[in-house]
């Protein structure tokens, strides 16, 4: 016997406390992090020579870094993925609930 789930769902329990967007930038924020340091560490890139290629400073690159900093720019990701000798691929996707 399959069980149905009782109840709406997480999504919309974020989106009643009102936490949906936060919750779902943080949760953007910590794969693009996550994907940035594994590709530095298959490079055996330092911080230091990251932010060179980058054209940029240690500060902002521990800010890309950091997985709770959702300030993160569009010229700030293109430029750490070019300097990574990758590209961005973005798209927005329907979602099944809609947004109040």
């Amino acid at each position: 016997m399959k069980k149905k789930h009782i109840g709406s769902s997480f999504d919309d329990f974020l989106r009643e406390e009102s936490i949906f967007d936060q919750s779902t930038a943080v949760a953007v924020k910590r794969v693009i992090a996550w994907q940035i340091e594994q590709e530095m560490i298959k490079q055996k890139l330092t911080k230091t020579v990251m932010a060179k290629k980058m054209h940029t400073s240690r500060a902002a690159l521990n800010r890309l870094l950091d997985e709770s900093d959702t300030s993160l720019t569009l010229l700030t990701l293109t430029s750490a993925a070019s300097a990574l000798g990758k590209t961005i691929n973005l798209k927005l996707k329907g979602t099944t609930t809609k947004a109040a």
